[in-house]
C-alpha cells in the first residue's frame, strides 16, 4: 500500500466497530432497517428497545399506552426476538443492546434465537455461546440517576447485573455483560469530573458485589474486569472530552490494579464505546448539529491511547424528532468518511508529550478521585443513589449549566447567538423531515402479544412448561440461585417480557429514586429577569389571595426526566409552589394530584413521542374531574403539527427545544395562569415581550 507519491503507508488500525442506534415500530420493520444498514457498511447492531420493553411491561399494559415502537423496536416474546434477527446470523454480529432492568431477559432471547440459527445450520448449538458477541447496557445506576428505565429497587437490579456477570463469564465469553454507562450522567448535567467518578464509582459497585457474590472463582476475576466495558459520552468541547476520556484511561488501571490485583495489563484494558452528545443537538438551525457530531466524534477517535472500540452517531434531525433511514445513513457516513479516507488511523497517538493535555487529565483525575472518595464515604454508588446524594449533584449541575447558556456565558451557536438564519431545505416540510410511527402499531402489537399468550395457553403442554418457569423464576428470586437459568426456561417456554418483570416485581418489588429536585434550588445564577419573574408570580399570587402552585408531571413511561426536573427548580426558584412526584405516573394519577394539590397550571413533560395519546387523556380527565379550567400546558420533542393539534384541544402552550430559556417559560406560565383567571395579561409583566 502506498500513498500518491509512491511512498509506503503505515499500516492503518482496525477501524472501530460502526453502529447507528436504531429500531421502531416492529421487529419485522427494525429487522429490513438492520439489514439495510449492514449492507450499507454498518459493521454493529445497536438496538433501540421501545419503553414497554426496557421497563418490562408487554404491548397491552396500561403504562405501554402510546409508548410501543415509539424510541425502539417492541420485544415482547422470542418470537419477536426470532423476527428482529432473521436472517441476520448472530454468531457473526457484534450486538449492542441498549436495556437496563431487562438485560437479562432480553439476552436471554437473543441466546436462545442464537442457539436454534446454529442448530438450524446444521451445527452444534452450543457452540453459539462461544461465538456471540456484543453488549448488554445493563447500567442500573445511571437509570436512577438519568435515563428512568429501571424496574426494581437498587439492591435486586444489582442482584440481576450480578447474576448475568457471572453467568457469561463462565459461558458467553465473547459478550461484555455489561457497559457502565457515563452518557446519560452527561446528558443529566455532569461535569467531566462527575461523569468519571460516578461511572467509576458504579463500576467499583458492580464489581464489589460480584467478587462479595462467591460465583466467580478469585483465580478468575480478572476475566470480570476484562469482560466490562464502559458507554461514554462525548460533547462539544473537543479538548476537555478528549482529556477525559484519558483520565477514564488512567484511572480504570489504577482502581483494576490497586483495588482487585489484576495483574495483566490486556484485562485491565479500558474498553469503550460512545454515542457522542444528543444533548447538545439543537431544535434552532439543526444543520449545526453535523459539524456538532463530527467534532465530538473527533474527541474520542483522535486520541490513540483512549480511542473508542465502538461509535454510534445520533442523527442531525434528532431534536426535532424520529430520524428516518437517510438521516442515518448520513451519520454512518461520517465515521466511514473518516476511517477510510483520513489519515486518522495511521499514525500514534497525537497527543502524547502535550502539557496542555497532561495538565487537564491531571485537573480531571483529582477532581474525580475527591468526589470517588466523597461517594465511598456515603457508602458507595448504591447508598449514594438511594440517600439522593447524586442524583441532587447532578440536578444543580444542570441547573448551572442552563443558568450559564441563558445569560450568554456559554454560547449554543444558532440558540443564543447568532440566530438569524435563512430559511433551511432540510426542513422545509418539517412532516418529512423525520420518521413517524404508524398509530396502528401498538394496537397491532397488543393484538399480537394477547395471540401470542392465548395460543401458548391453548395448548396444555406449553401452558404447562410456562407455569413451571414462571414458578421456577419466583423460587429462584426468593433464594440464592443464580437468575439466568430460570431466566433462559422461561424464553423457552414462551413467556411474555410483562410476564417475567411481573413474576420478579412481586418477589422484588417496586422503587421510586429520588427526583433531586429540593436540594437544586437556587443552584442558578438569580438574574434581573428572575426577580422580575419572581415579582409577577408574587404578585398575581396575591392578587387571587394564594400562593401559586404548579404540578410538573410525567406521563408514561418516558424516563427522561432533565427537562421536568429543570423546569421544577426554576419554578421553585421563581416563587411557584411545585409539586413534582417523579416519573412514570398515569394520567389518571396526574389529573387526582392536580385537583387534591388545587394547583394553578400543569405542566407535562413527554419526549418519548407519546404525547398525542397522553396529552389528551389528561385534558379529558381534567375536564371530568371539574378541572377543566386549569390550564395545561406541554414540553418535549413536538412537531409543530402536533402542536397545534394540542393547542386546538384546549393545550394552553407547548415548548419545544428550542424554548431553552427557562425564566421565560416561567414568564409564560404567569400569562397563562393569569388568562386562566380572567386577569389583566399583562398587569405586572416586567419583561416586555407580549403575552401569547
Amino acid at each position: 500500500m502506498s500513498d500518491s507519491t509512491g511512498a509506503p503507508r503505515p499500516e492503518r488500525d482496525r477501524p472501530w466497530v460502526m453502529r447507528t442506534y436504531a429500531g421502531h415500530s416492529s421487529a419485522a420493520a427494525s429487522n429490513a432497517l438492520y439489514r439495510r444498514n449492514l449492507d450499507k457498511g454498518q459493521t454493529g447492531l445497536s438496538v433501540a428497545f421501545d419503553l414497554p420493553t426496557q421497563t418490562g411491561y408487554d404491548p397491552d399494559h396500561p403504562l405501554a399506552r402510546g409508548e410501543v415502537g415509539k424510541v425502539g423496536v417492541p420485544v415482547s416474546h422470542l418470537g419477536d426476538m426470532r423476527a428482529l434477527f432473521d436472517e441476520i446470523p448472530l454468531a457473526r454480529m457484534n450486538t449492542s443492546m441498549t436495556i437496563n432492568a431487562t438485560a437479562m431477559w432480553l439476552l436471554a432471547l437473543y441466546q436462545v434465537v442464537a442457539e436454534e440459527q446454529t442448530e438450524a445450520a446444521g451445527e452444534d448449538p452450543g457452540g453459539a455461546l462461544h461465538a456471540l458477541a456484543g453488549t448488554t447496557q445493563n447500567d442500573i445506576i445511571k437509570e436512577y440517576l438519568s435515563r428512568g428505565t429501571y424496574a426494581f429497587p437498587p439492591g435486586p437490579s444489582m442482584r440481576l447485573i450480578t447474576d448475568l456477570i457471572a453467568y457469561t463469564v463462565a459461558e458467553i465469553p465473547r459478550w461484555n455483560p455489561i457497559n457502565i454507562c457515563s452518557y446519560h450522567l452527561q446528558e443529566a448535567g455532569a461535569t467531566p469530573v462527575q461523569e468519571v467518578a460516578y461511572a467509576m464509582s458504579t463500576a467499583i459497585a458492580v464489581l464489589d458485589a460480584v467478587r462479595d457474590s462467591g460465583q466467580v472463582p478469585p483465580e478468575r476475576f480478572g476475566e470480570v474486569v476484562a469482560r466490562i466495558s464502559f458507554f461514554v459520552n462525548a460533547g462539544v468541547r473537543f479538548v476537555e472530552e478528549m482529556c477525559k476520556m484519558r483520565a477514564f484511561v488512567r484511572l480504570w488501571d489504577e482502581v483494576t490494579r490497586e483495588r482487585y490485583g489484576v495483574e495483566d495489563p490486556k484485562q485491565r484494558r479500558f474498553r469503550y464505546g460512545v454515542q457522542v452528545n444528543s444533548l447538545g443537538l439543537t431544535e434552532a438551525q439543526p444543520e449545526n448539529n453535523v459539524q456538532r457530531i463530527v467534532l465530538e466524534m473527533l474527541a474520542v477517535t483522535l486520541s490513540k491511547d483512549a480511542r473508542a472500540r465502538a461509535v454510534q452517531l445520533p442523527a442531525w434531525n434528532e431534536a426535532l424528532g424520529l430520524p428516518r433511514p437517510w438521516d442515518q445513513q448520513w451519520s454512518l457516513r461520517i465515521q466511514q468518511v473518516l476511517a477510510y479516507e483520513s489519515d486518522l488511523l495511521e499514525y500514534g497517538d497525537l497527543f502524547e508529550g502535550s502539557v496542555v493535555v497532561a495538565e487537564k487529565v491531571d485537573e480531571i483525575v483529582a477532581g474525580a478521585r475527591e468526589e470517588m472518595a466523597r461517594v465511598e464515604e456515603l457508602g458507595g454508588a448504591v447508598a449514594a443513589v438511594e440517600g439522593g446524594y447524586m442524583k441532587s449533584e447532578l440536578v444543580a449541575s444542570h441547573a448551572r449549566r442552563r443558568g450559564r447558556i441563558e445569560a450568554g456565558e456559554e454560547v449554543v451557536v444558532g440558540v443564543n447567538r447568532f440566530e438569524s438564519t435563512e430559511p433551511n431545505p432540510l426542513t422545509a416540510d418539517l412532516d418529512t423531515a423525520i420518521q413517524t410511527v404508524d398509530p396502528g402499531v401498538e394496537a397491532a402489537a397488543a393484538e399480537a402479544v394477547r395471540r401470542w399468550r392465548e395460543e401458548r395457553d391453548a395448548d396444555d403442554h406449553r401452558r404447562t412448561r410456562a407455569e413451571a418457569a414462571l414458578d421456577r423464576l419466583r423460587a429462584d428470586a426468593t433464594s440464592d440461585a443464580n437468575l439466568v437459568p430460570a431466566t433462559l426456561e422461561c424464553a423457552r417456554a414462551g413467556l411474555t417480557t410483562g410476564e417475567w418483570a411481573g413474576a420478579l416485581r412481586e418477589v422484588f418489588g417496586e422503587f421510586r429514586a429520588p427526583t433531586g429536585v429540593s436540594g437544586s434550588v437556587g443552584a442558578a445564577t438569580t438574574t434581573e429577569g428572575l426577580e422580575r419573574v419572581r415579582r409577577r408570580v408574587r404578585d398575581t399570587g396575591a392578587e387571587l389571595g394564594e400562593t401559586l402552585r404548579v404540578l410538573v408531571g410525567k406521563p408514561g413511561l418516558d424516563g427522561h426526566s432533565n427537562g421536568a426536573e429543570q423546569v421544577a427548580v426554576r419554578a421553585r426558584d421563581a416563587g411557584f409552589e411545585v409539586v413534582y412526584q417523579g416519573i412514570r405516573l398515569t394520567p389518571e394519577q396526574i389529573v387526582s394530584a392536580a385537583v387534591a394539590e388545587d394547583v394553578h397550571l400543569v405542566g407535562l413533560s413527554i419526549l418519548s413521542g407519546s404525547h398525542m395519546e397522553l396529552v389528551p387523556d389528561v385534558l379529558e380527565r381534567m375536564r371530568d374531574a371539574g378541572a377543566g379550567d386549569v390550564p395545561v400546558v406541554v414540553g418535549g420533542i413536538i412537531p409543530s403539527t402536533d402542536a397545534a393539534r394540542l393547542e386546538e384541544l384546549g393545550v394552553a402552550a407547548v415548548f419545544t427545544p428550542k424554548d431553552f430559556g427557562l425564566t421565560e417559560i416561567m414568564d409564560r406560565f404567569v400569562d397563562v395562569i393569569r388568562v386562566s383567571r380572567e386577569m389583566d395579561p399583562v398587569s405586572t409583566r416586567p419583561l416586555g415581550s407580549t403575552p401569547t
